[in-house]
């Protein structure tokens, strides 16, 4: 156990947050007792701000580290997170040299490094600048700063310049086959829900006509359209199809840039359900495999085996679907690298437009961090090795990294990142990473994100998660985002 003791401040979460990358067993106290302590203090001179972490062991300083910074000509605003920062910095520097620890995105904590990147650039910094930006200031590592970097350069080209009158649109359908252990997202089994279906499907097309409203009413033009989950080919054929022709009927849909739908699921896809898809033009469709093992889906609660996901691959490809993304997560449980490196293996063969490299993450709503201690984790070193190894494969299928994003709990405090090849983009993706755009979101457990550019400032609109509450009360979730909506209009 590690004590934490903060003097002429009081930012325990950031610290906290902090020390979480390198241990979990810390407890903030007001004084030294002996054992293990970590001291902060801080002091304003002529100022200039000095940032002291200390680290004691039985009252005997081990390790000790100054940062400064200036806090001349800021505001308070600006004062407090240059604070934070320089703070941040000379606790990282002792953790580092006390736990000898891997933990490349340095003092950030945060899920979007990239956005940090965007900023600069639009600030005109050059690329060296903003490279010793996130090396000194942020302690970035050199591969990581390259990465962001890189991600950010492409991104740009769909963001910029910036177009307050588009947003993208999202349409949530919360029902799965049966749900993943690692999985927090709207998912309702069906063989407890599926009899909502239906009823759902006409109760989201009332959502969407009250939206389409509010859309056309604001000049809004819809520039991606994202149909996702949960796993929406848990709809049947005719509930799908209802649905899209109800989007393309109320929704002005004719200027979108992109159609993406997550078919995910194997035990969810057939020929018939991917012809109705490509009837309706739908232009992305994601296949998720998440591992190439046997064993390992039928431990993390797939009904389905390798054998399928390659036989839904090839379908979608014999109907012309010429832009299919796959997902995978690296670190599930039991996984080696060999495991990992046979998944890459096997999607290399398919050779799909896009592959989406997920690390991990211990979600709070999920089953597995119910019953943690019956899972035995990736450790650490082999972590990385799978990041490394997944982002070589990315490279030899001529895949590039175009967005990333971290998570709190993931295993190594590492990342996301979506690689796809020149012209594949995924759109959504950048703009709801980077959020410089608005994304109306539909559906149970949907949240709507409202950007105002010119103020920094994002609202976020949440529907009800439960598929009965939301059925029950879908003109509120529609009242909800006009009331966001109207009270901003100039």
């Amino acid at each position: 156990m590690i004590d934490i003791i903060l003097k002429g401040h009081d930012f325990k979460y950031e610290v906290s947050e902090l020390v979480k990358l390198f241990t979990n067993n810390f407890r903030f106290v007001e004084n030294k007792d002996l054992g293990r302590t970590l001291e902060n203090s801080i002091i304003i001179h002529n100022n200039t701000l000095i940032s002291k972490t200390q680290y004691f062991e039985n009252f005997n300083v081990r390790f000790e580290e100054r940062e400064h910074c200036s806090l001349e000509g800021l505001s308070e605003q600006e004062s407090k997170k240059v604070t934070k920062e320089t703070i941040k910095r000379s606790i990282y520097k002792v953790l580092q040299k006390l736990f000898n620890s891997y933990v490349p995105w340095g003092i950030l904590t945060g899920i979007r490094p990239v956005k940090i990147v965007h900023t600069l650039l639009s600030e005109g910094k050059s690329d060296e600048q903003i490279r010793d930006i996130l090396s000194t200031n942020y302690l970035i590592s050199d591969e990581k700063v390259e990465l962001a970097l890189e991600i950010a350069k492409r991104e740009r080209v769909f963001m910029y310049p910036i177009d307050k009158n588009k947003i993208s649109l999202y349409v949530s359908i919360p029902f799965c086959p049966t749900r993943c252990y690692y999985c927090s997202f709207p998912a309702n089994p069906l063989k407890q829900f599926g009899h909502f279906k239906k009823e759902y499907v006409n109760k989201l097309i009332e959502e969407i006509k009250g939206i389409a409203k509010i859309i056309k009413d604001t000049n809004k033009e819809i520039e991606t359209l994202y149909i996702g989950g949960g796993t929406p080919t848990t709809l049947d054929e005719e509930e799908m199809d209802t649905l899209i022709t109800a989007l393309f009927k109320e929704m002005d849909l004719s200027k979108i840039k992109e159609f993406t739908v997550e078919a995910g699921r194997p035990d969810t896809i057939n020929r018939g359900i991917l012809e109705v898809l490509k009837k309706h033009n739908v232009t992305r469709i994601s296949i998720n495999p998440q591992t190439m093992n046997d064993e390992t889906l039928e431990k993390i609660g797939r009904g389905h085996k390798v054998s399928e996901i390659i036989e839904c691959f090839n379908i979608a490809r014999e109907l012309g679907f010429d832009n299919i993304n796959m997902d995978v997560i690296l670190g599930l449980e039991g996984e080696t690298l060999e495991h990992v490196r046979h998944t890459l293996e096997e999607i290399k063969k398919l050779s799909p437009e896009s592959l989406t490299v997920h690390t991990l993450a211990i979600k709070r709503a999920s089953k597995l961090k119910e019953d943690l201690d019956k899972y035995e984790l990736t450790k650490y070193e082999e972590m990385i090795q799978m990041i490394e190894l997944s982002m070589k494969y990315a490279r030899e299928m001529g895949l590039n990294p175009y967005y990333m994003y971290r998570q709190k709990h993931m295993l190594g405090n590492l990342e996301n990142i979506g690689y796809a090849k020149e012209g594949y983009e995924c759109i959504y993706n950048i703009q709801i990473m980077e959020e410089k755009q608005s994304n109306y979101a539909l559906g149970a457990g949907s949240i709507s994100k409202f950007v105002y550019v010119d103020e920094d400032r994002i609202e976020r609109v949440e529907n009800v998660k439960n598929v009965e509450q939301y059925i029950d009360r879908v003109e509120e979730m529609i009242e909800r985002k006009k009331e966001e909506v109207y009270k901003n209009v100039n």
